[in-house]
């Protein structure tokens, strides 16, 4: 594919932000010093197409129905490479958002601001279309849609917070058609604005959710706000939130209880009268990573809200945009696993000791090839469950199979990530350690999928709700597995295993995450089995589905693995 563009002068609009930043990398830094030579340093990670580069997410999206929107994603990939971009993504988490509670004069604004590369990056993700692809596009947008989800997740994840909330609001607003009418040419309109006046005079509009509060946390059963009716299906919502993510949205879909009981609410930042609506951000959170993102805990002092589907059905109206948003957590944390490798590979292809490339030495060798295992598995799982949720409207199974795979895939992807950004790290050394570099701001956010939406014990208790109410969920995803039977030896074994869960006795609460896991395996090795080479396929069967090889940690496989050629196509191309 021909270059379409220089990559340090785009073709992507600028954002409509103050303070553009451009500062990229230092210009032709002194290497003769006084006291050595500075040799043996890899060059910068930088400048180059993450879309082009990456074999296995190519792959992906061909054989997950999405090839039309390659050209769209080179673009995006080229952008998501630059020097520049790494710069925004820099700056954007070393000034981390500041509350403005109140102006001057003492005016309460309950506002956050934001560094320029914030919205730079915003801009970026959202004119791309990574919030309205999977609504605009007949045919592989939820795919073409994680891809995005995935390039930006290995660039700066933070921004992709309110991006997907921004997606998985639409499937949630259809069940109030007159207010879906309304919200969703604003939040699929595939640009950003960042301005804070009322949605109504913007180009267009982000989504947020609110759901968790102090005393429930992810029981939201235990939610204590309650919404008074003032009028036809509107209300005042009374009471607070405690984790409330990208507080600037334009909206906010959250829950508070009527009389019928918890019930889904839109809550947007202004009133109809164009006045401040009572949406009070009491605090910003101070975080681990996501540090670019606001995360927030709020207060609604009747608070305009507008019903969101029936009275006491909140958590039924709201599901569709936790499991969209799943889908997301786990397409971020497959492109947060191939950043991290990507950075690994550059660094042992261009860094030497003991008279080799580290690359070149067997030891880096069964380290990297073991990541690129665990990643490409990531990545054919993530696209393989975006093509499920393409093909859903129209296909029982395929709705049927996303509905058990989201949270098999979301426990298990979402739980690997942490490990492989922290060995990718090592892979470095001490200059993995560094704040100068992307490492320690991956390995920051990487436990965030796996608590976003249902940590560990959650999505597992999920996972055994499907399988019990769903016998077709469980029939789909046991035929997606046994359709890869005779493929491997390996493999074959691992599934015949897997009718031992359904014995009387065996599956339950305590064995939810066994469960999960193994499952998780046999759904990976099925999905390498269709869009991976041999050297990937059996090595993954090898590394991971035979009980005598498997290892505690990467980077210690007994199985034969063919190590150069795992990495030749994992390496950045």
């Amino acid at each position: 594919m021909p270059v379409l563009f220089s990559m340090r002068r785009t073709a992507f609009a600028a954002p409509a932000a103050s303070g553009k930043v451009r500062r990229m990398t230092h210009y032709r830094p002194s290497a003769d010093l006084e006291t050595h030579d500075v040799a043996n340093q890899p060059p910068p990670f930088e400048d180059v197409n993450l879309f082009e580069a990456d074999l296995a997410l190519k792959t992906a999206l061909e054989r997950n129905g999405a090839a039309a929107h390659a050209t769209r994603l080179f673009q995006l990939g080229a952008r998501c490479g630059s020097a520049e971009v790494a710069e925004w993504a820099r700056q954007a988490n070393n000034h981390p958002p500041q509350l403005k509670s109140f102006d001057r004069y003492g005016h309460r604004i309950d506002e956050v601001e934001f560094h320029p590369a914030y919205h730079q990056l915003m801009d970026l993700g959202l004119s791309a279309g990574y919030a309205s692809i999977a609504w605009t596009e007949e045919q592989g947008g939820h795919v073409a849609h994680a891809a995005m989800v995935y390039l930006i997740a290995g660039t700066e994840p933070g921004v992709g917070c309110p991006m997907t909330m921004t997606y998985a609001a639409t499937p949630a607003l259809r069940r109030e058609p007159e207010l879906a009418k309304e919200w969703a040419p604003r939040i699929t309109a595939g640009a950003y604005d960042p301005r804070f006046i009322p949605a109504t005079e913007k180009k267009a509009a982000t989504m947020g959710m609110a759901m968790t509060e102090k005393q429930g946390g992810s029981d939201v059963r235990a939610n204590t706000t309650r919404a008074e009716p003032i009028g036809a299906d509107v209300y005042e919502l009374i009471g607070h939130k405690w984790f409330c993510s990208a507080p600037m949205c334009d909206a906010f879909l959250t829950l508070a209880r009527t009389e019928a009981g918890l019930t889904c609410f839109l809550v947007p930042r202004w009133r109809p009268d164009g006045s401040r609506n009572a949406f009070h951000i009491m605090r910003l959170k101070d975080k681990l990573g996501d540090r670019a993102n606001a995360s927030s805990e709020i207060e609604y002092h009747r608070a305009f809200a507008q019903r969101v589907g029936p009275e006491g059905a909140g958590i039924k109206t709201i599901i569709d945009m936790v499991h969209h948003t799943r889908l997301d957590c786990v397409a971020g944390s497959a492109g947060g696993m191939r950043a991290a490798l990507a950075n690994a590979a550059w660094h042992a292809d261009h860094r030497s000791a003991f008279q080799r490339k580290l690359i070149d030495q067997p030891a880096m060798q069964v380290v990297l090839a073991d990541l690129a295992l665990e990643t490409e598995a990531a990545t054919a799982l993530a696209f393989r469950l975006a093509r499920a949720f393409d093909r859903a409207g129209a296909d029982e199974t395929e709705a049927a199979f996303m509905r058990l795979a989201t949270p098999i895939a979301k426990y298990w992807v979402c739980k690997r990530q942490p490990g492989v950004v922290y060995e990718a790290l090592e892979c470095h050394g001490g200059a993995g350690f560094v704040e100068e570099g992307p490492m320690p701001r991956l390995f920051r956010q990487s436990p965030l999928n796996a608590i976003w939406e249902g940590s560990g014990n959650v999505i597992a208790l999920d996972i055994l709700r499907a399988v019990g109410r769903k016998p077709d969920s469980l029939d789909a995803v046991r035929a997606e597995i046994r359709a890869a039977r005779g493929a491997n030896a390996r493999l074959d074994r691992h599934i015949a295993r897997l009718d031992d869960w359904f014995r009387p006795g065996e599956l339950s609460e305590a064995t939810a995450r066994f469960f999960a896991e193994d499952m998780a395996l046999a759904l990976q090795a099925a999905a390498l089995c269709d869009s991976a080479p041999d050297a990937v396929f059996d090595g993954f069967c090898g590394a991971r589905l035979d009980p005598a090889n498997k290892s505690l940690t990467f980077g210690a496989i007994a199985a034969d693995i063919d190590r150069r050629a795992i990495i030749d196509r994992a390496r950045p191309q």
